[in-house]
């Protein structure tokens, strides 16, 4: 018995990584599929607790090796993480039955985890997706079809039809069924997404993206504030005259909330804004600089929003982030986590905004999502619903350890564009800053840390693809409906793993 468990702890773990494998940075997208093919193995004839038990360890390996960036930012935070995501997985193998009609039920199981765990607890955290797995290969475009979670369902219909395909002597009809509708579903998500709307081009525009450089793993607090600030004044120096829009990275102006005894090394909100108005004015165009200060209605708060400044150097609009990050700028729970763990927080909330994630400027309305947004499907919907031509994702990963959430979150930023069907811009400090056409290819990236400037010619765009009209409820409906399909069939015989 011990050594059976040892056996079925090992192979849930080697599932765990396999299915990480897949995601940013490593990008092996197949063997997601091995990874969920094992699991379904894992699954096949256990009583409900091992089905648990096996469940909730595979998604605990998967949390904490494909979020292990947070242990720099938040060691709580990465634990509960890994915890919730493995409780979601838990809970998806065990509502499904054990014998044959698992394998339809798996793929509306942990559909539908995926989705709770993008939405719960904290605002959810959408990080080391199935989908974020899939933004560099072929199945990408179905989530113009419908979103991200049809690239889940697809990932887990594909991992256990390649589990039936080995199903050997204990094969059955049930097998072949599973096969044979996994590869419709595959031709006829590619057909829709052959036909899917895409957007229509508006006008074409000219883009800077404005990356100032500097050490990785450093954070713009008050007292480096003015080195942050000034990296991006000299790199903006190199911004070529004729561009419509200058995008800057999220929170690079970061001034000094005090008014008395300025000191030299720190920044100050007159003197970076008149910079800012100057450096509009100087080149004719708009300017979207990303700005975080203690709140002045609200000493305990934070703000965290962008700017956009016109020609003339006046501001016309702001956006204040909405989706914040839980444990970074955010602390859920506070009064009971400070007992344990208060010098590893962050002193104030940041309070979040409530407006449409759109920035209306002379260059075209600008549809918005601030760094972790960009993670948020319904974040970029809401975006172009409010008329968005374009989508910008100011973002910081200075503070990051190593570069994994960079590299998600460009896989990311990839499936907004063809969910959308919108240009994405992304400017971070110190990498990865990217272009990103509405087909989800990388079209320019930057190296971590350079000082250097992203020059491109990119569409404003108008129009709804069908994933930014029907949303998530489509797929939702439909995991339920493989979940109930799946306890129809008859008990018997099924192979044990």
């Amino acid at each position: 018995m011990i050594l059976l468990k040892s056996r079925s702890s090992f192979l849930c773990v080697g599932s765990g990584l396999l299915v990480v494998a897949s995601m940013p940075p490593w990008g092996w997208w197949p063997s997601a599929f091995i990874g969920i093919a094992l699991l379904d193995r894992l699954l096949s004839g256990q009583g409900a607790f091992r089905r648990l038990r096996r469940g909730f360890l595979v998604g605990l390996v998967w949390a904490l090796v494909g979020t292990i960036w947070m242990v720099d930012l938040t060691p709580a935070g990465w634990a509960i993480n890994a915890i919730v995501h493995a409780s979601f997985m838990g809970m998806a193998s065990l509502i499904v039955p054990a014998n044959s009609g698992r394998r339809s039920a798996l793929v509306g199981a942990i559909t539908l985890a995926e989705l709770g765990r993008w939405s719960w607890p904290f605002g959810g955290v959408p990080l080391a997706t199935l989908a974020q797995g899939q933004a560099a290969g072929p199945l990408a475009p179905v989530v113009r079809v419908a979103g991200s979670l049809l690239l889940v369902a697809l990932v887990v219909a594909i991992g256990v039809a390649l589990s039936a395909l080995f199903d050997g002597r204990q094969a059955t009809k049930r097998s072949a069924l599973v096969i044979g509708i996994t590869s419709v579903a595959l031709i006829i998500s590619g057909v829709l997404a052959a036909l899917a709307p895409e957007g229509h081009l508006i006008e074409e525009m000219k883009v800077a993206i404005v990356q100032g450089g500097g050490s990785q793993r450093t954070r713009a607090t008050p007292s480096g504030a003015s080195v942050v600030f000034s990296n991006q004044v000299a790199a903006n120096q190199t911004v070529e005259k004729g561009v419509d829009l200058i995008l800057w990275p999220e929170n690079v102006v970061n001034p000094d909330p005090s008014t008395t005894s300025p000191l030299p090394n720190r920044l100050y909100s007159d003197e970076a804004s008149t910079i800012l108005s100057m450096e509009a004015r100087r080149l004719d165009a708009v300017l979207v600089p990303g700005w975080f200060i203690q709140d002045d209605s609200d000493p305990t708060a934070n703000l965290n929003y962008s700017t956009a400044i016109d020609s003339t150097g006046e501001v016309i609009d702001r956006y204040d982030k909405v989706r914040i990050v839980p444990f970074g700028e955010f602390v859920p729970l506070r009064s009971l986590i400070e007992v344990f763990a208060a010098d590893l927080l962050p002193a104030r909330d940041v309070r979040p905004g409530n407006g449409p994630a759109i920035l209306e400027t002379p260059a075209g309305n600008l549809g918005i999502s601030i760094s972790w947004e960009i993670f948020f499907d319904h974040r970029a919907r809401d975006a172009i619903k409010n008329g968005g031509e374009i989508l910008i994702n100011p973002t910081n990963g200075a503070s990051y350890w190593l570069t994994i959430v960079q590299t998600q979150q460009i896989a990311s930023s990839r499936l907004r564009a063809l969910e959308t069907g919108r240009w994405v811009l992304q400017a971070a400090p110190t990498g990865f800053s990217a272009v990103i056409n509405p087909n989800g290819k990388v079209i320019q990236r930057t190296s971590i840390s350079e000082q250097t400037v992203l020059h491109a010619t990119v569409e404003r765009r108008s129009g709804l693809t069908w994933a930014a009209q029907v949303g998530i409820w489509p797929m939702a409906i439909l995991a339920v409906f493989l979940i109930l399909v799946g306890h129809k069939e008859p008990e018997g015989k099924s192979e044990s793993a």
